[in-house]
């Protein structure tokens, strides 16, 4: 079997966003039998070491994705070198991560998690954005699932073309 395509979602503590968008993608890729892994991490060591946020956790079981054993950590700009797509879930993220990049090469991994919406074809960056559910209650929670959602089938698309084996 080839190398996997490697993924990993970024939003700011790891406990939300990225966490749901890490165990959505994994779910997904599983299921049309993909050769991808996912894993996630924040762009602040503010939650570093935590688990995911309960309701992010109740939403990911409500639609039937199992999320166990998650320990939010900061993004490591070693990861440019190990990851074949950064995926960025709000424009903060974008921006951070890009100035993290070593080159150009690595910055160019980096895109908008929304960006692989079809619906948001051609929109300007700003659209693209996750914002923070944290603050919320669970219909946001709810939002940031059906945001989500609505990209994975544009990132899997683009996970193949670039290199992925069938499982």
């Amino acid at each position: 079997m080839s190398n996997p395509y490697r993924i990993i979602t970024v939003c700011t503590g790891n406990i939300c966003r990225s966490p749901m968008a890490e165990f959505m993608l994994a779910d997904a890729a599983a299921a049309a039998g993909l050769n991808v892994e996912v894993d996630s991490a924040g762009t602040t060591a503010w939650e570093v070491g935590n688990p995911m946020d309960p309701r992010a956790v109740d939403t990911l079981t409500r639609h039937g994705v199992a999320a166990g054993g998650h320990e939010a950590r900061k993004f490591d700009p070693a990861w440019f070198a190990d990851h074949d797509l950064i995926l960025a879930l709000d424009v903060d993220h974008l921006a951070a991560l890009r100035a993290l990049a070593p080159n150009a090469e690595a910055a160019a991994k980096v895109r908008l998690l929304r960006s692989f919406d079809p619906a948001l074809a051609g929109s300007s960056s700003d659209r693209q954005g996750i914002y923070d559910p944290w603050y919320g209650d669970e219909s946001d929670f709810e939002a940031s699932w059906e945001l989500i959602s609505a990209a994975i089938p544009g990132i899997l698309a683009h996970a193949t073309s670039h290199g992925t084996a069938r499982g």
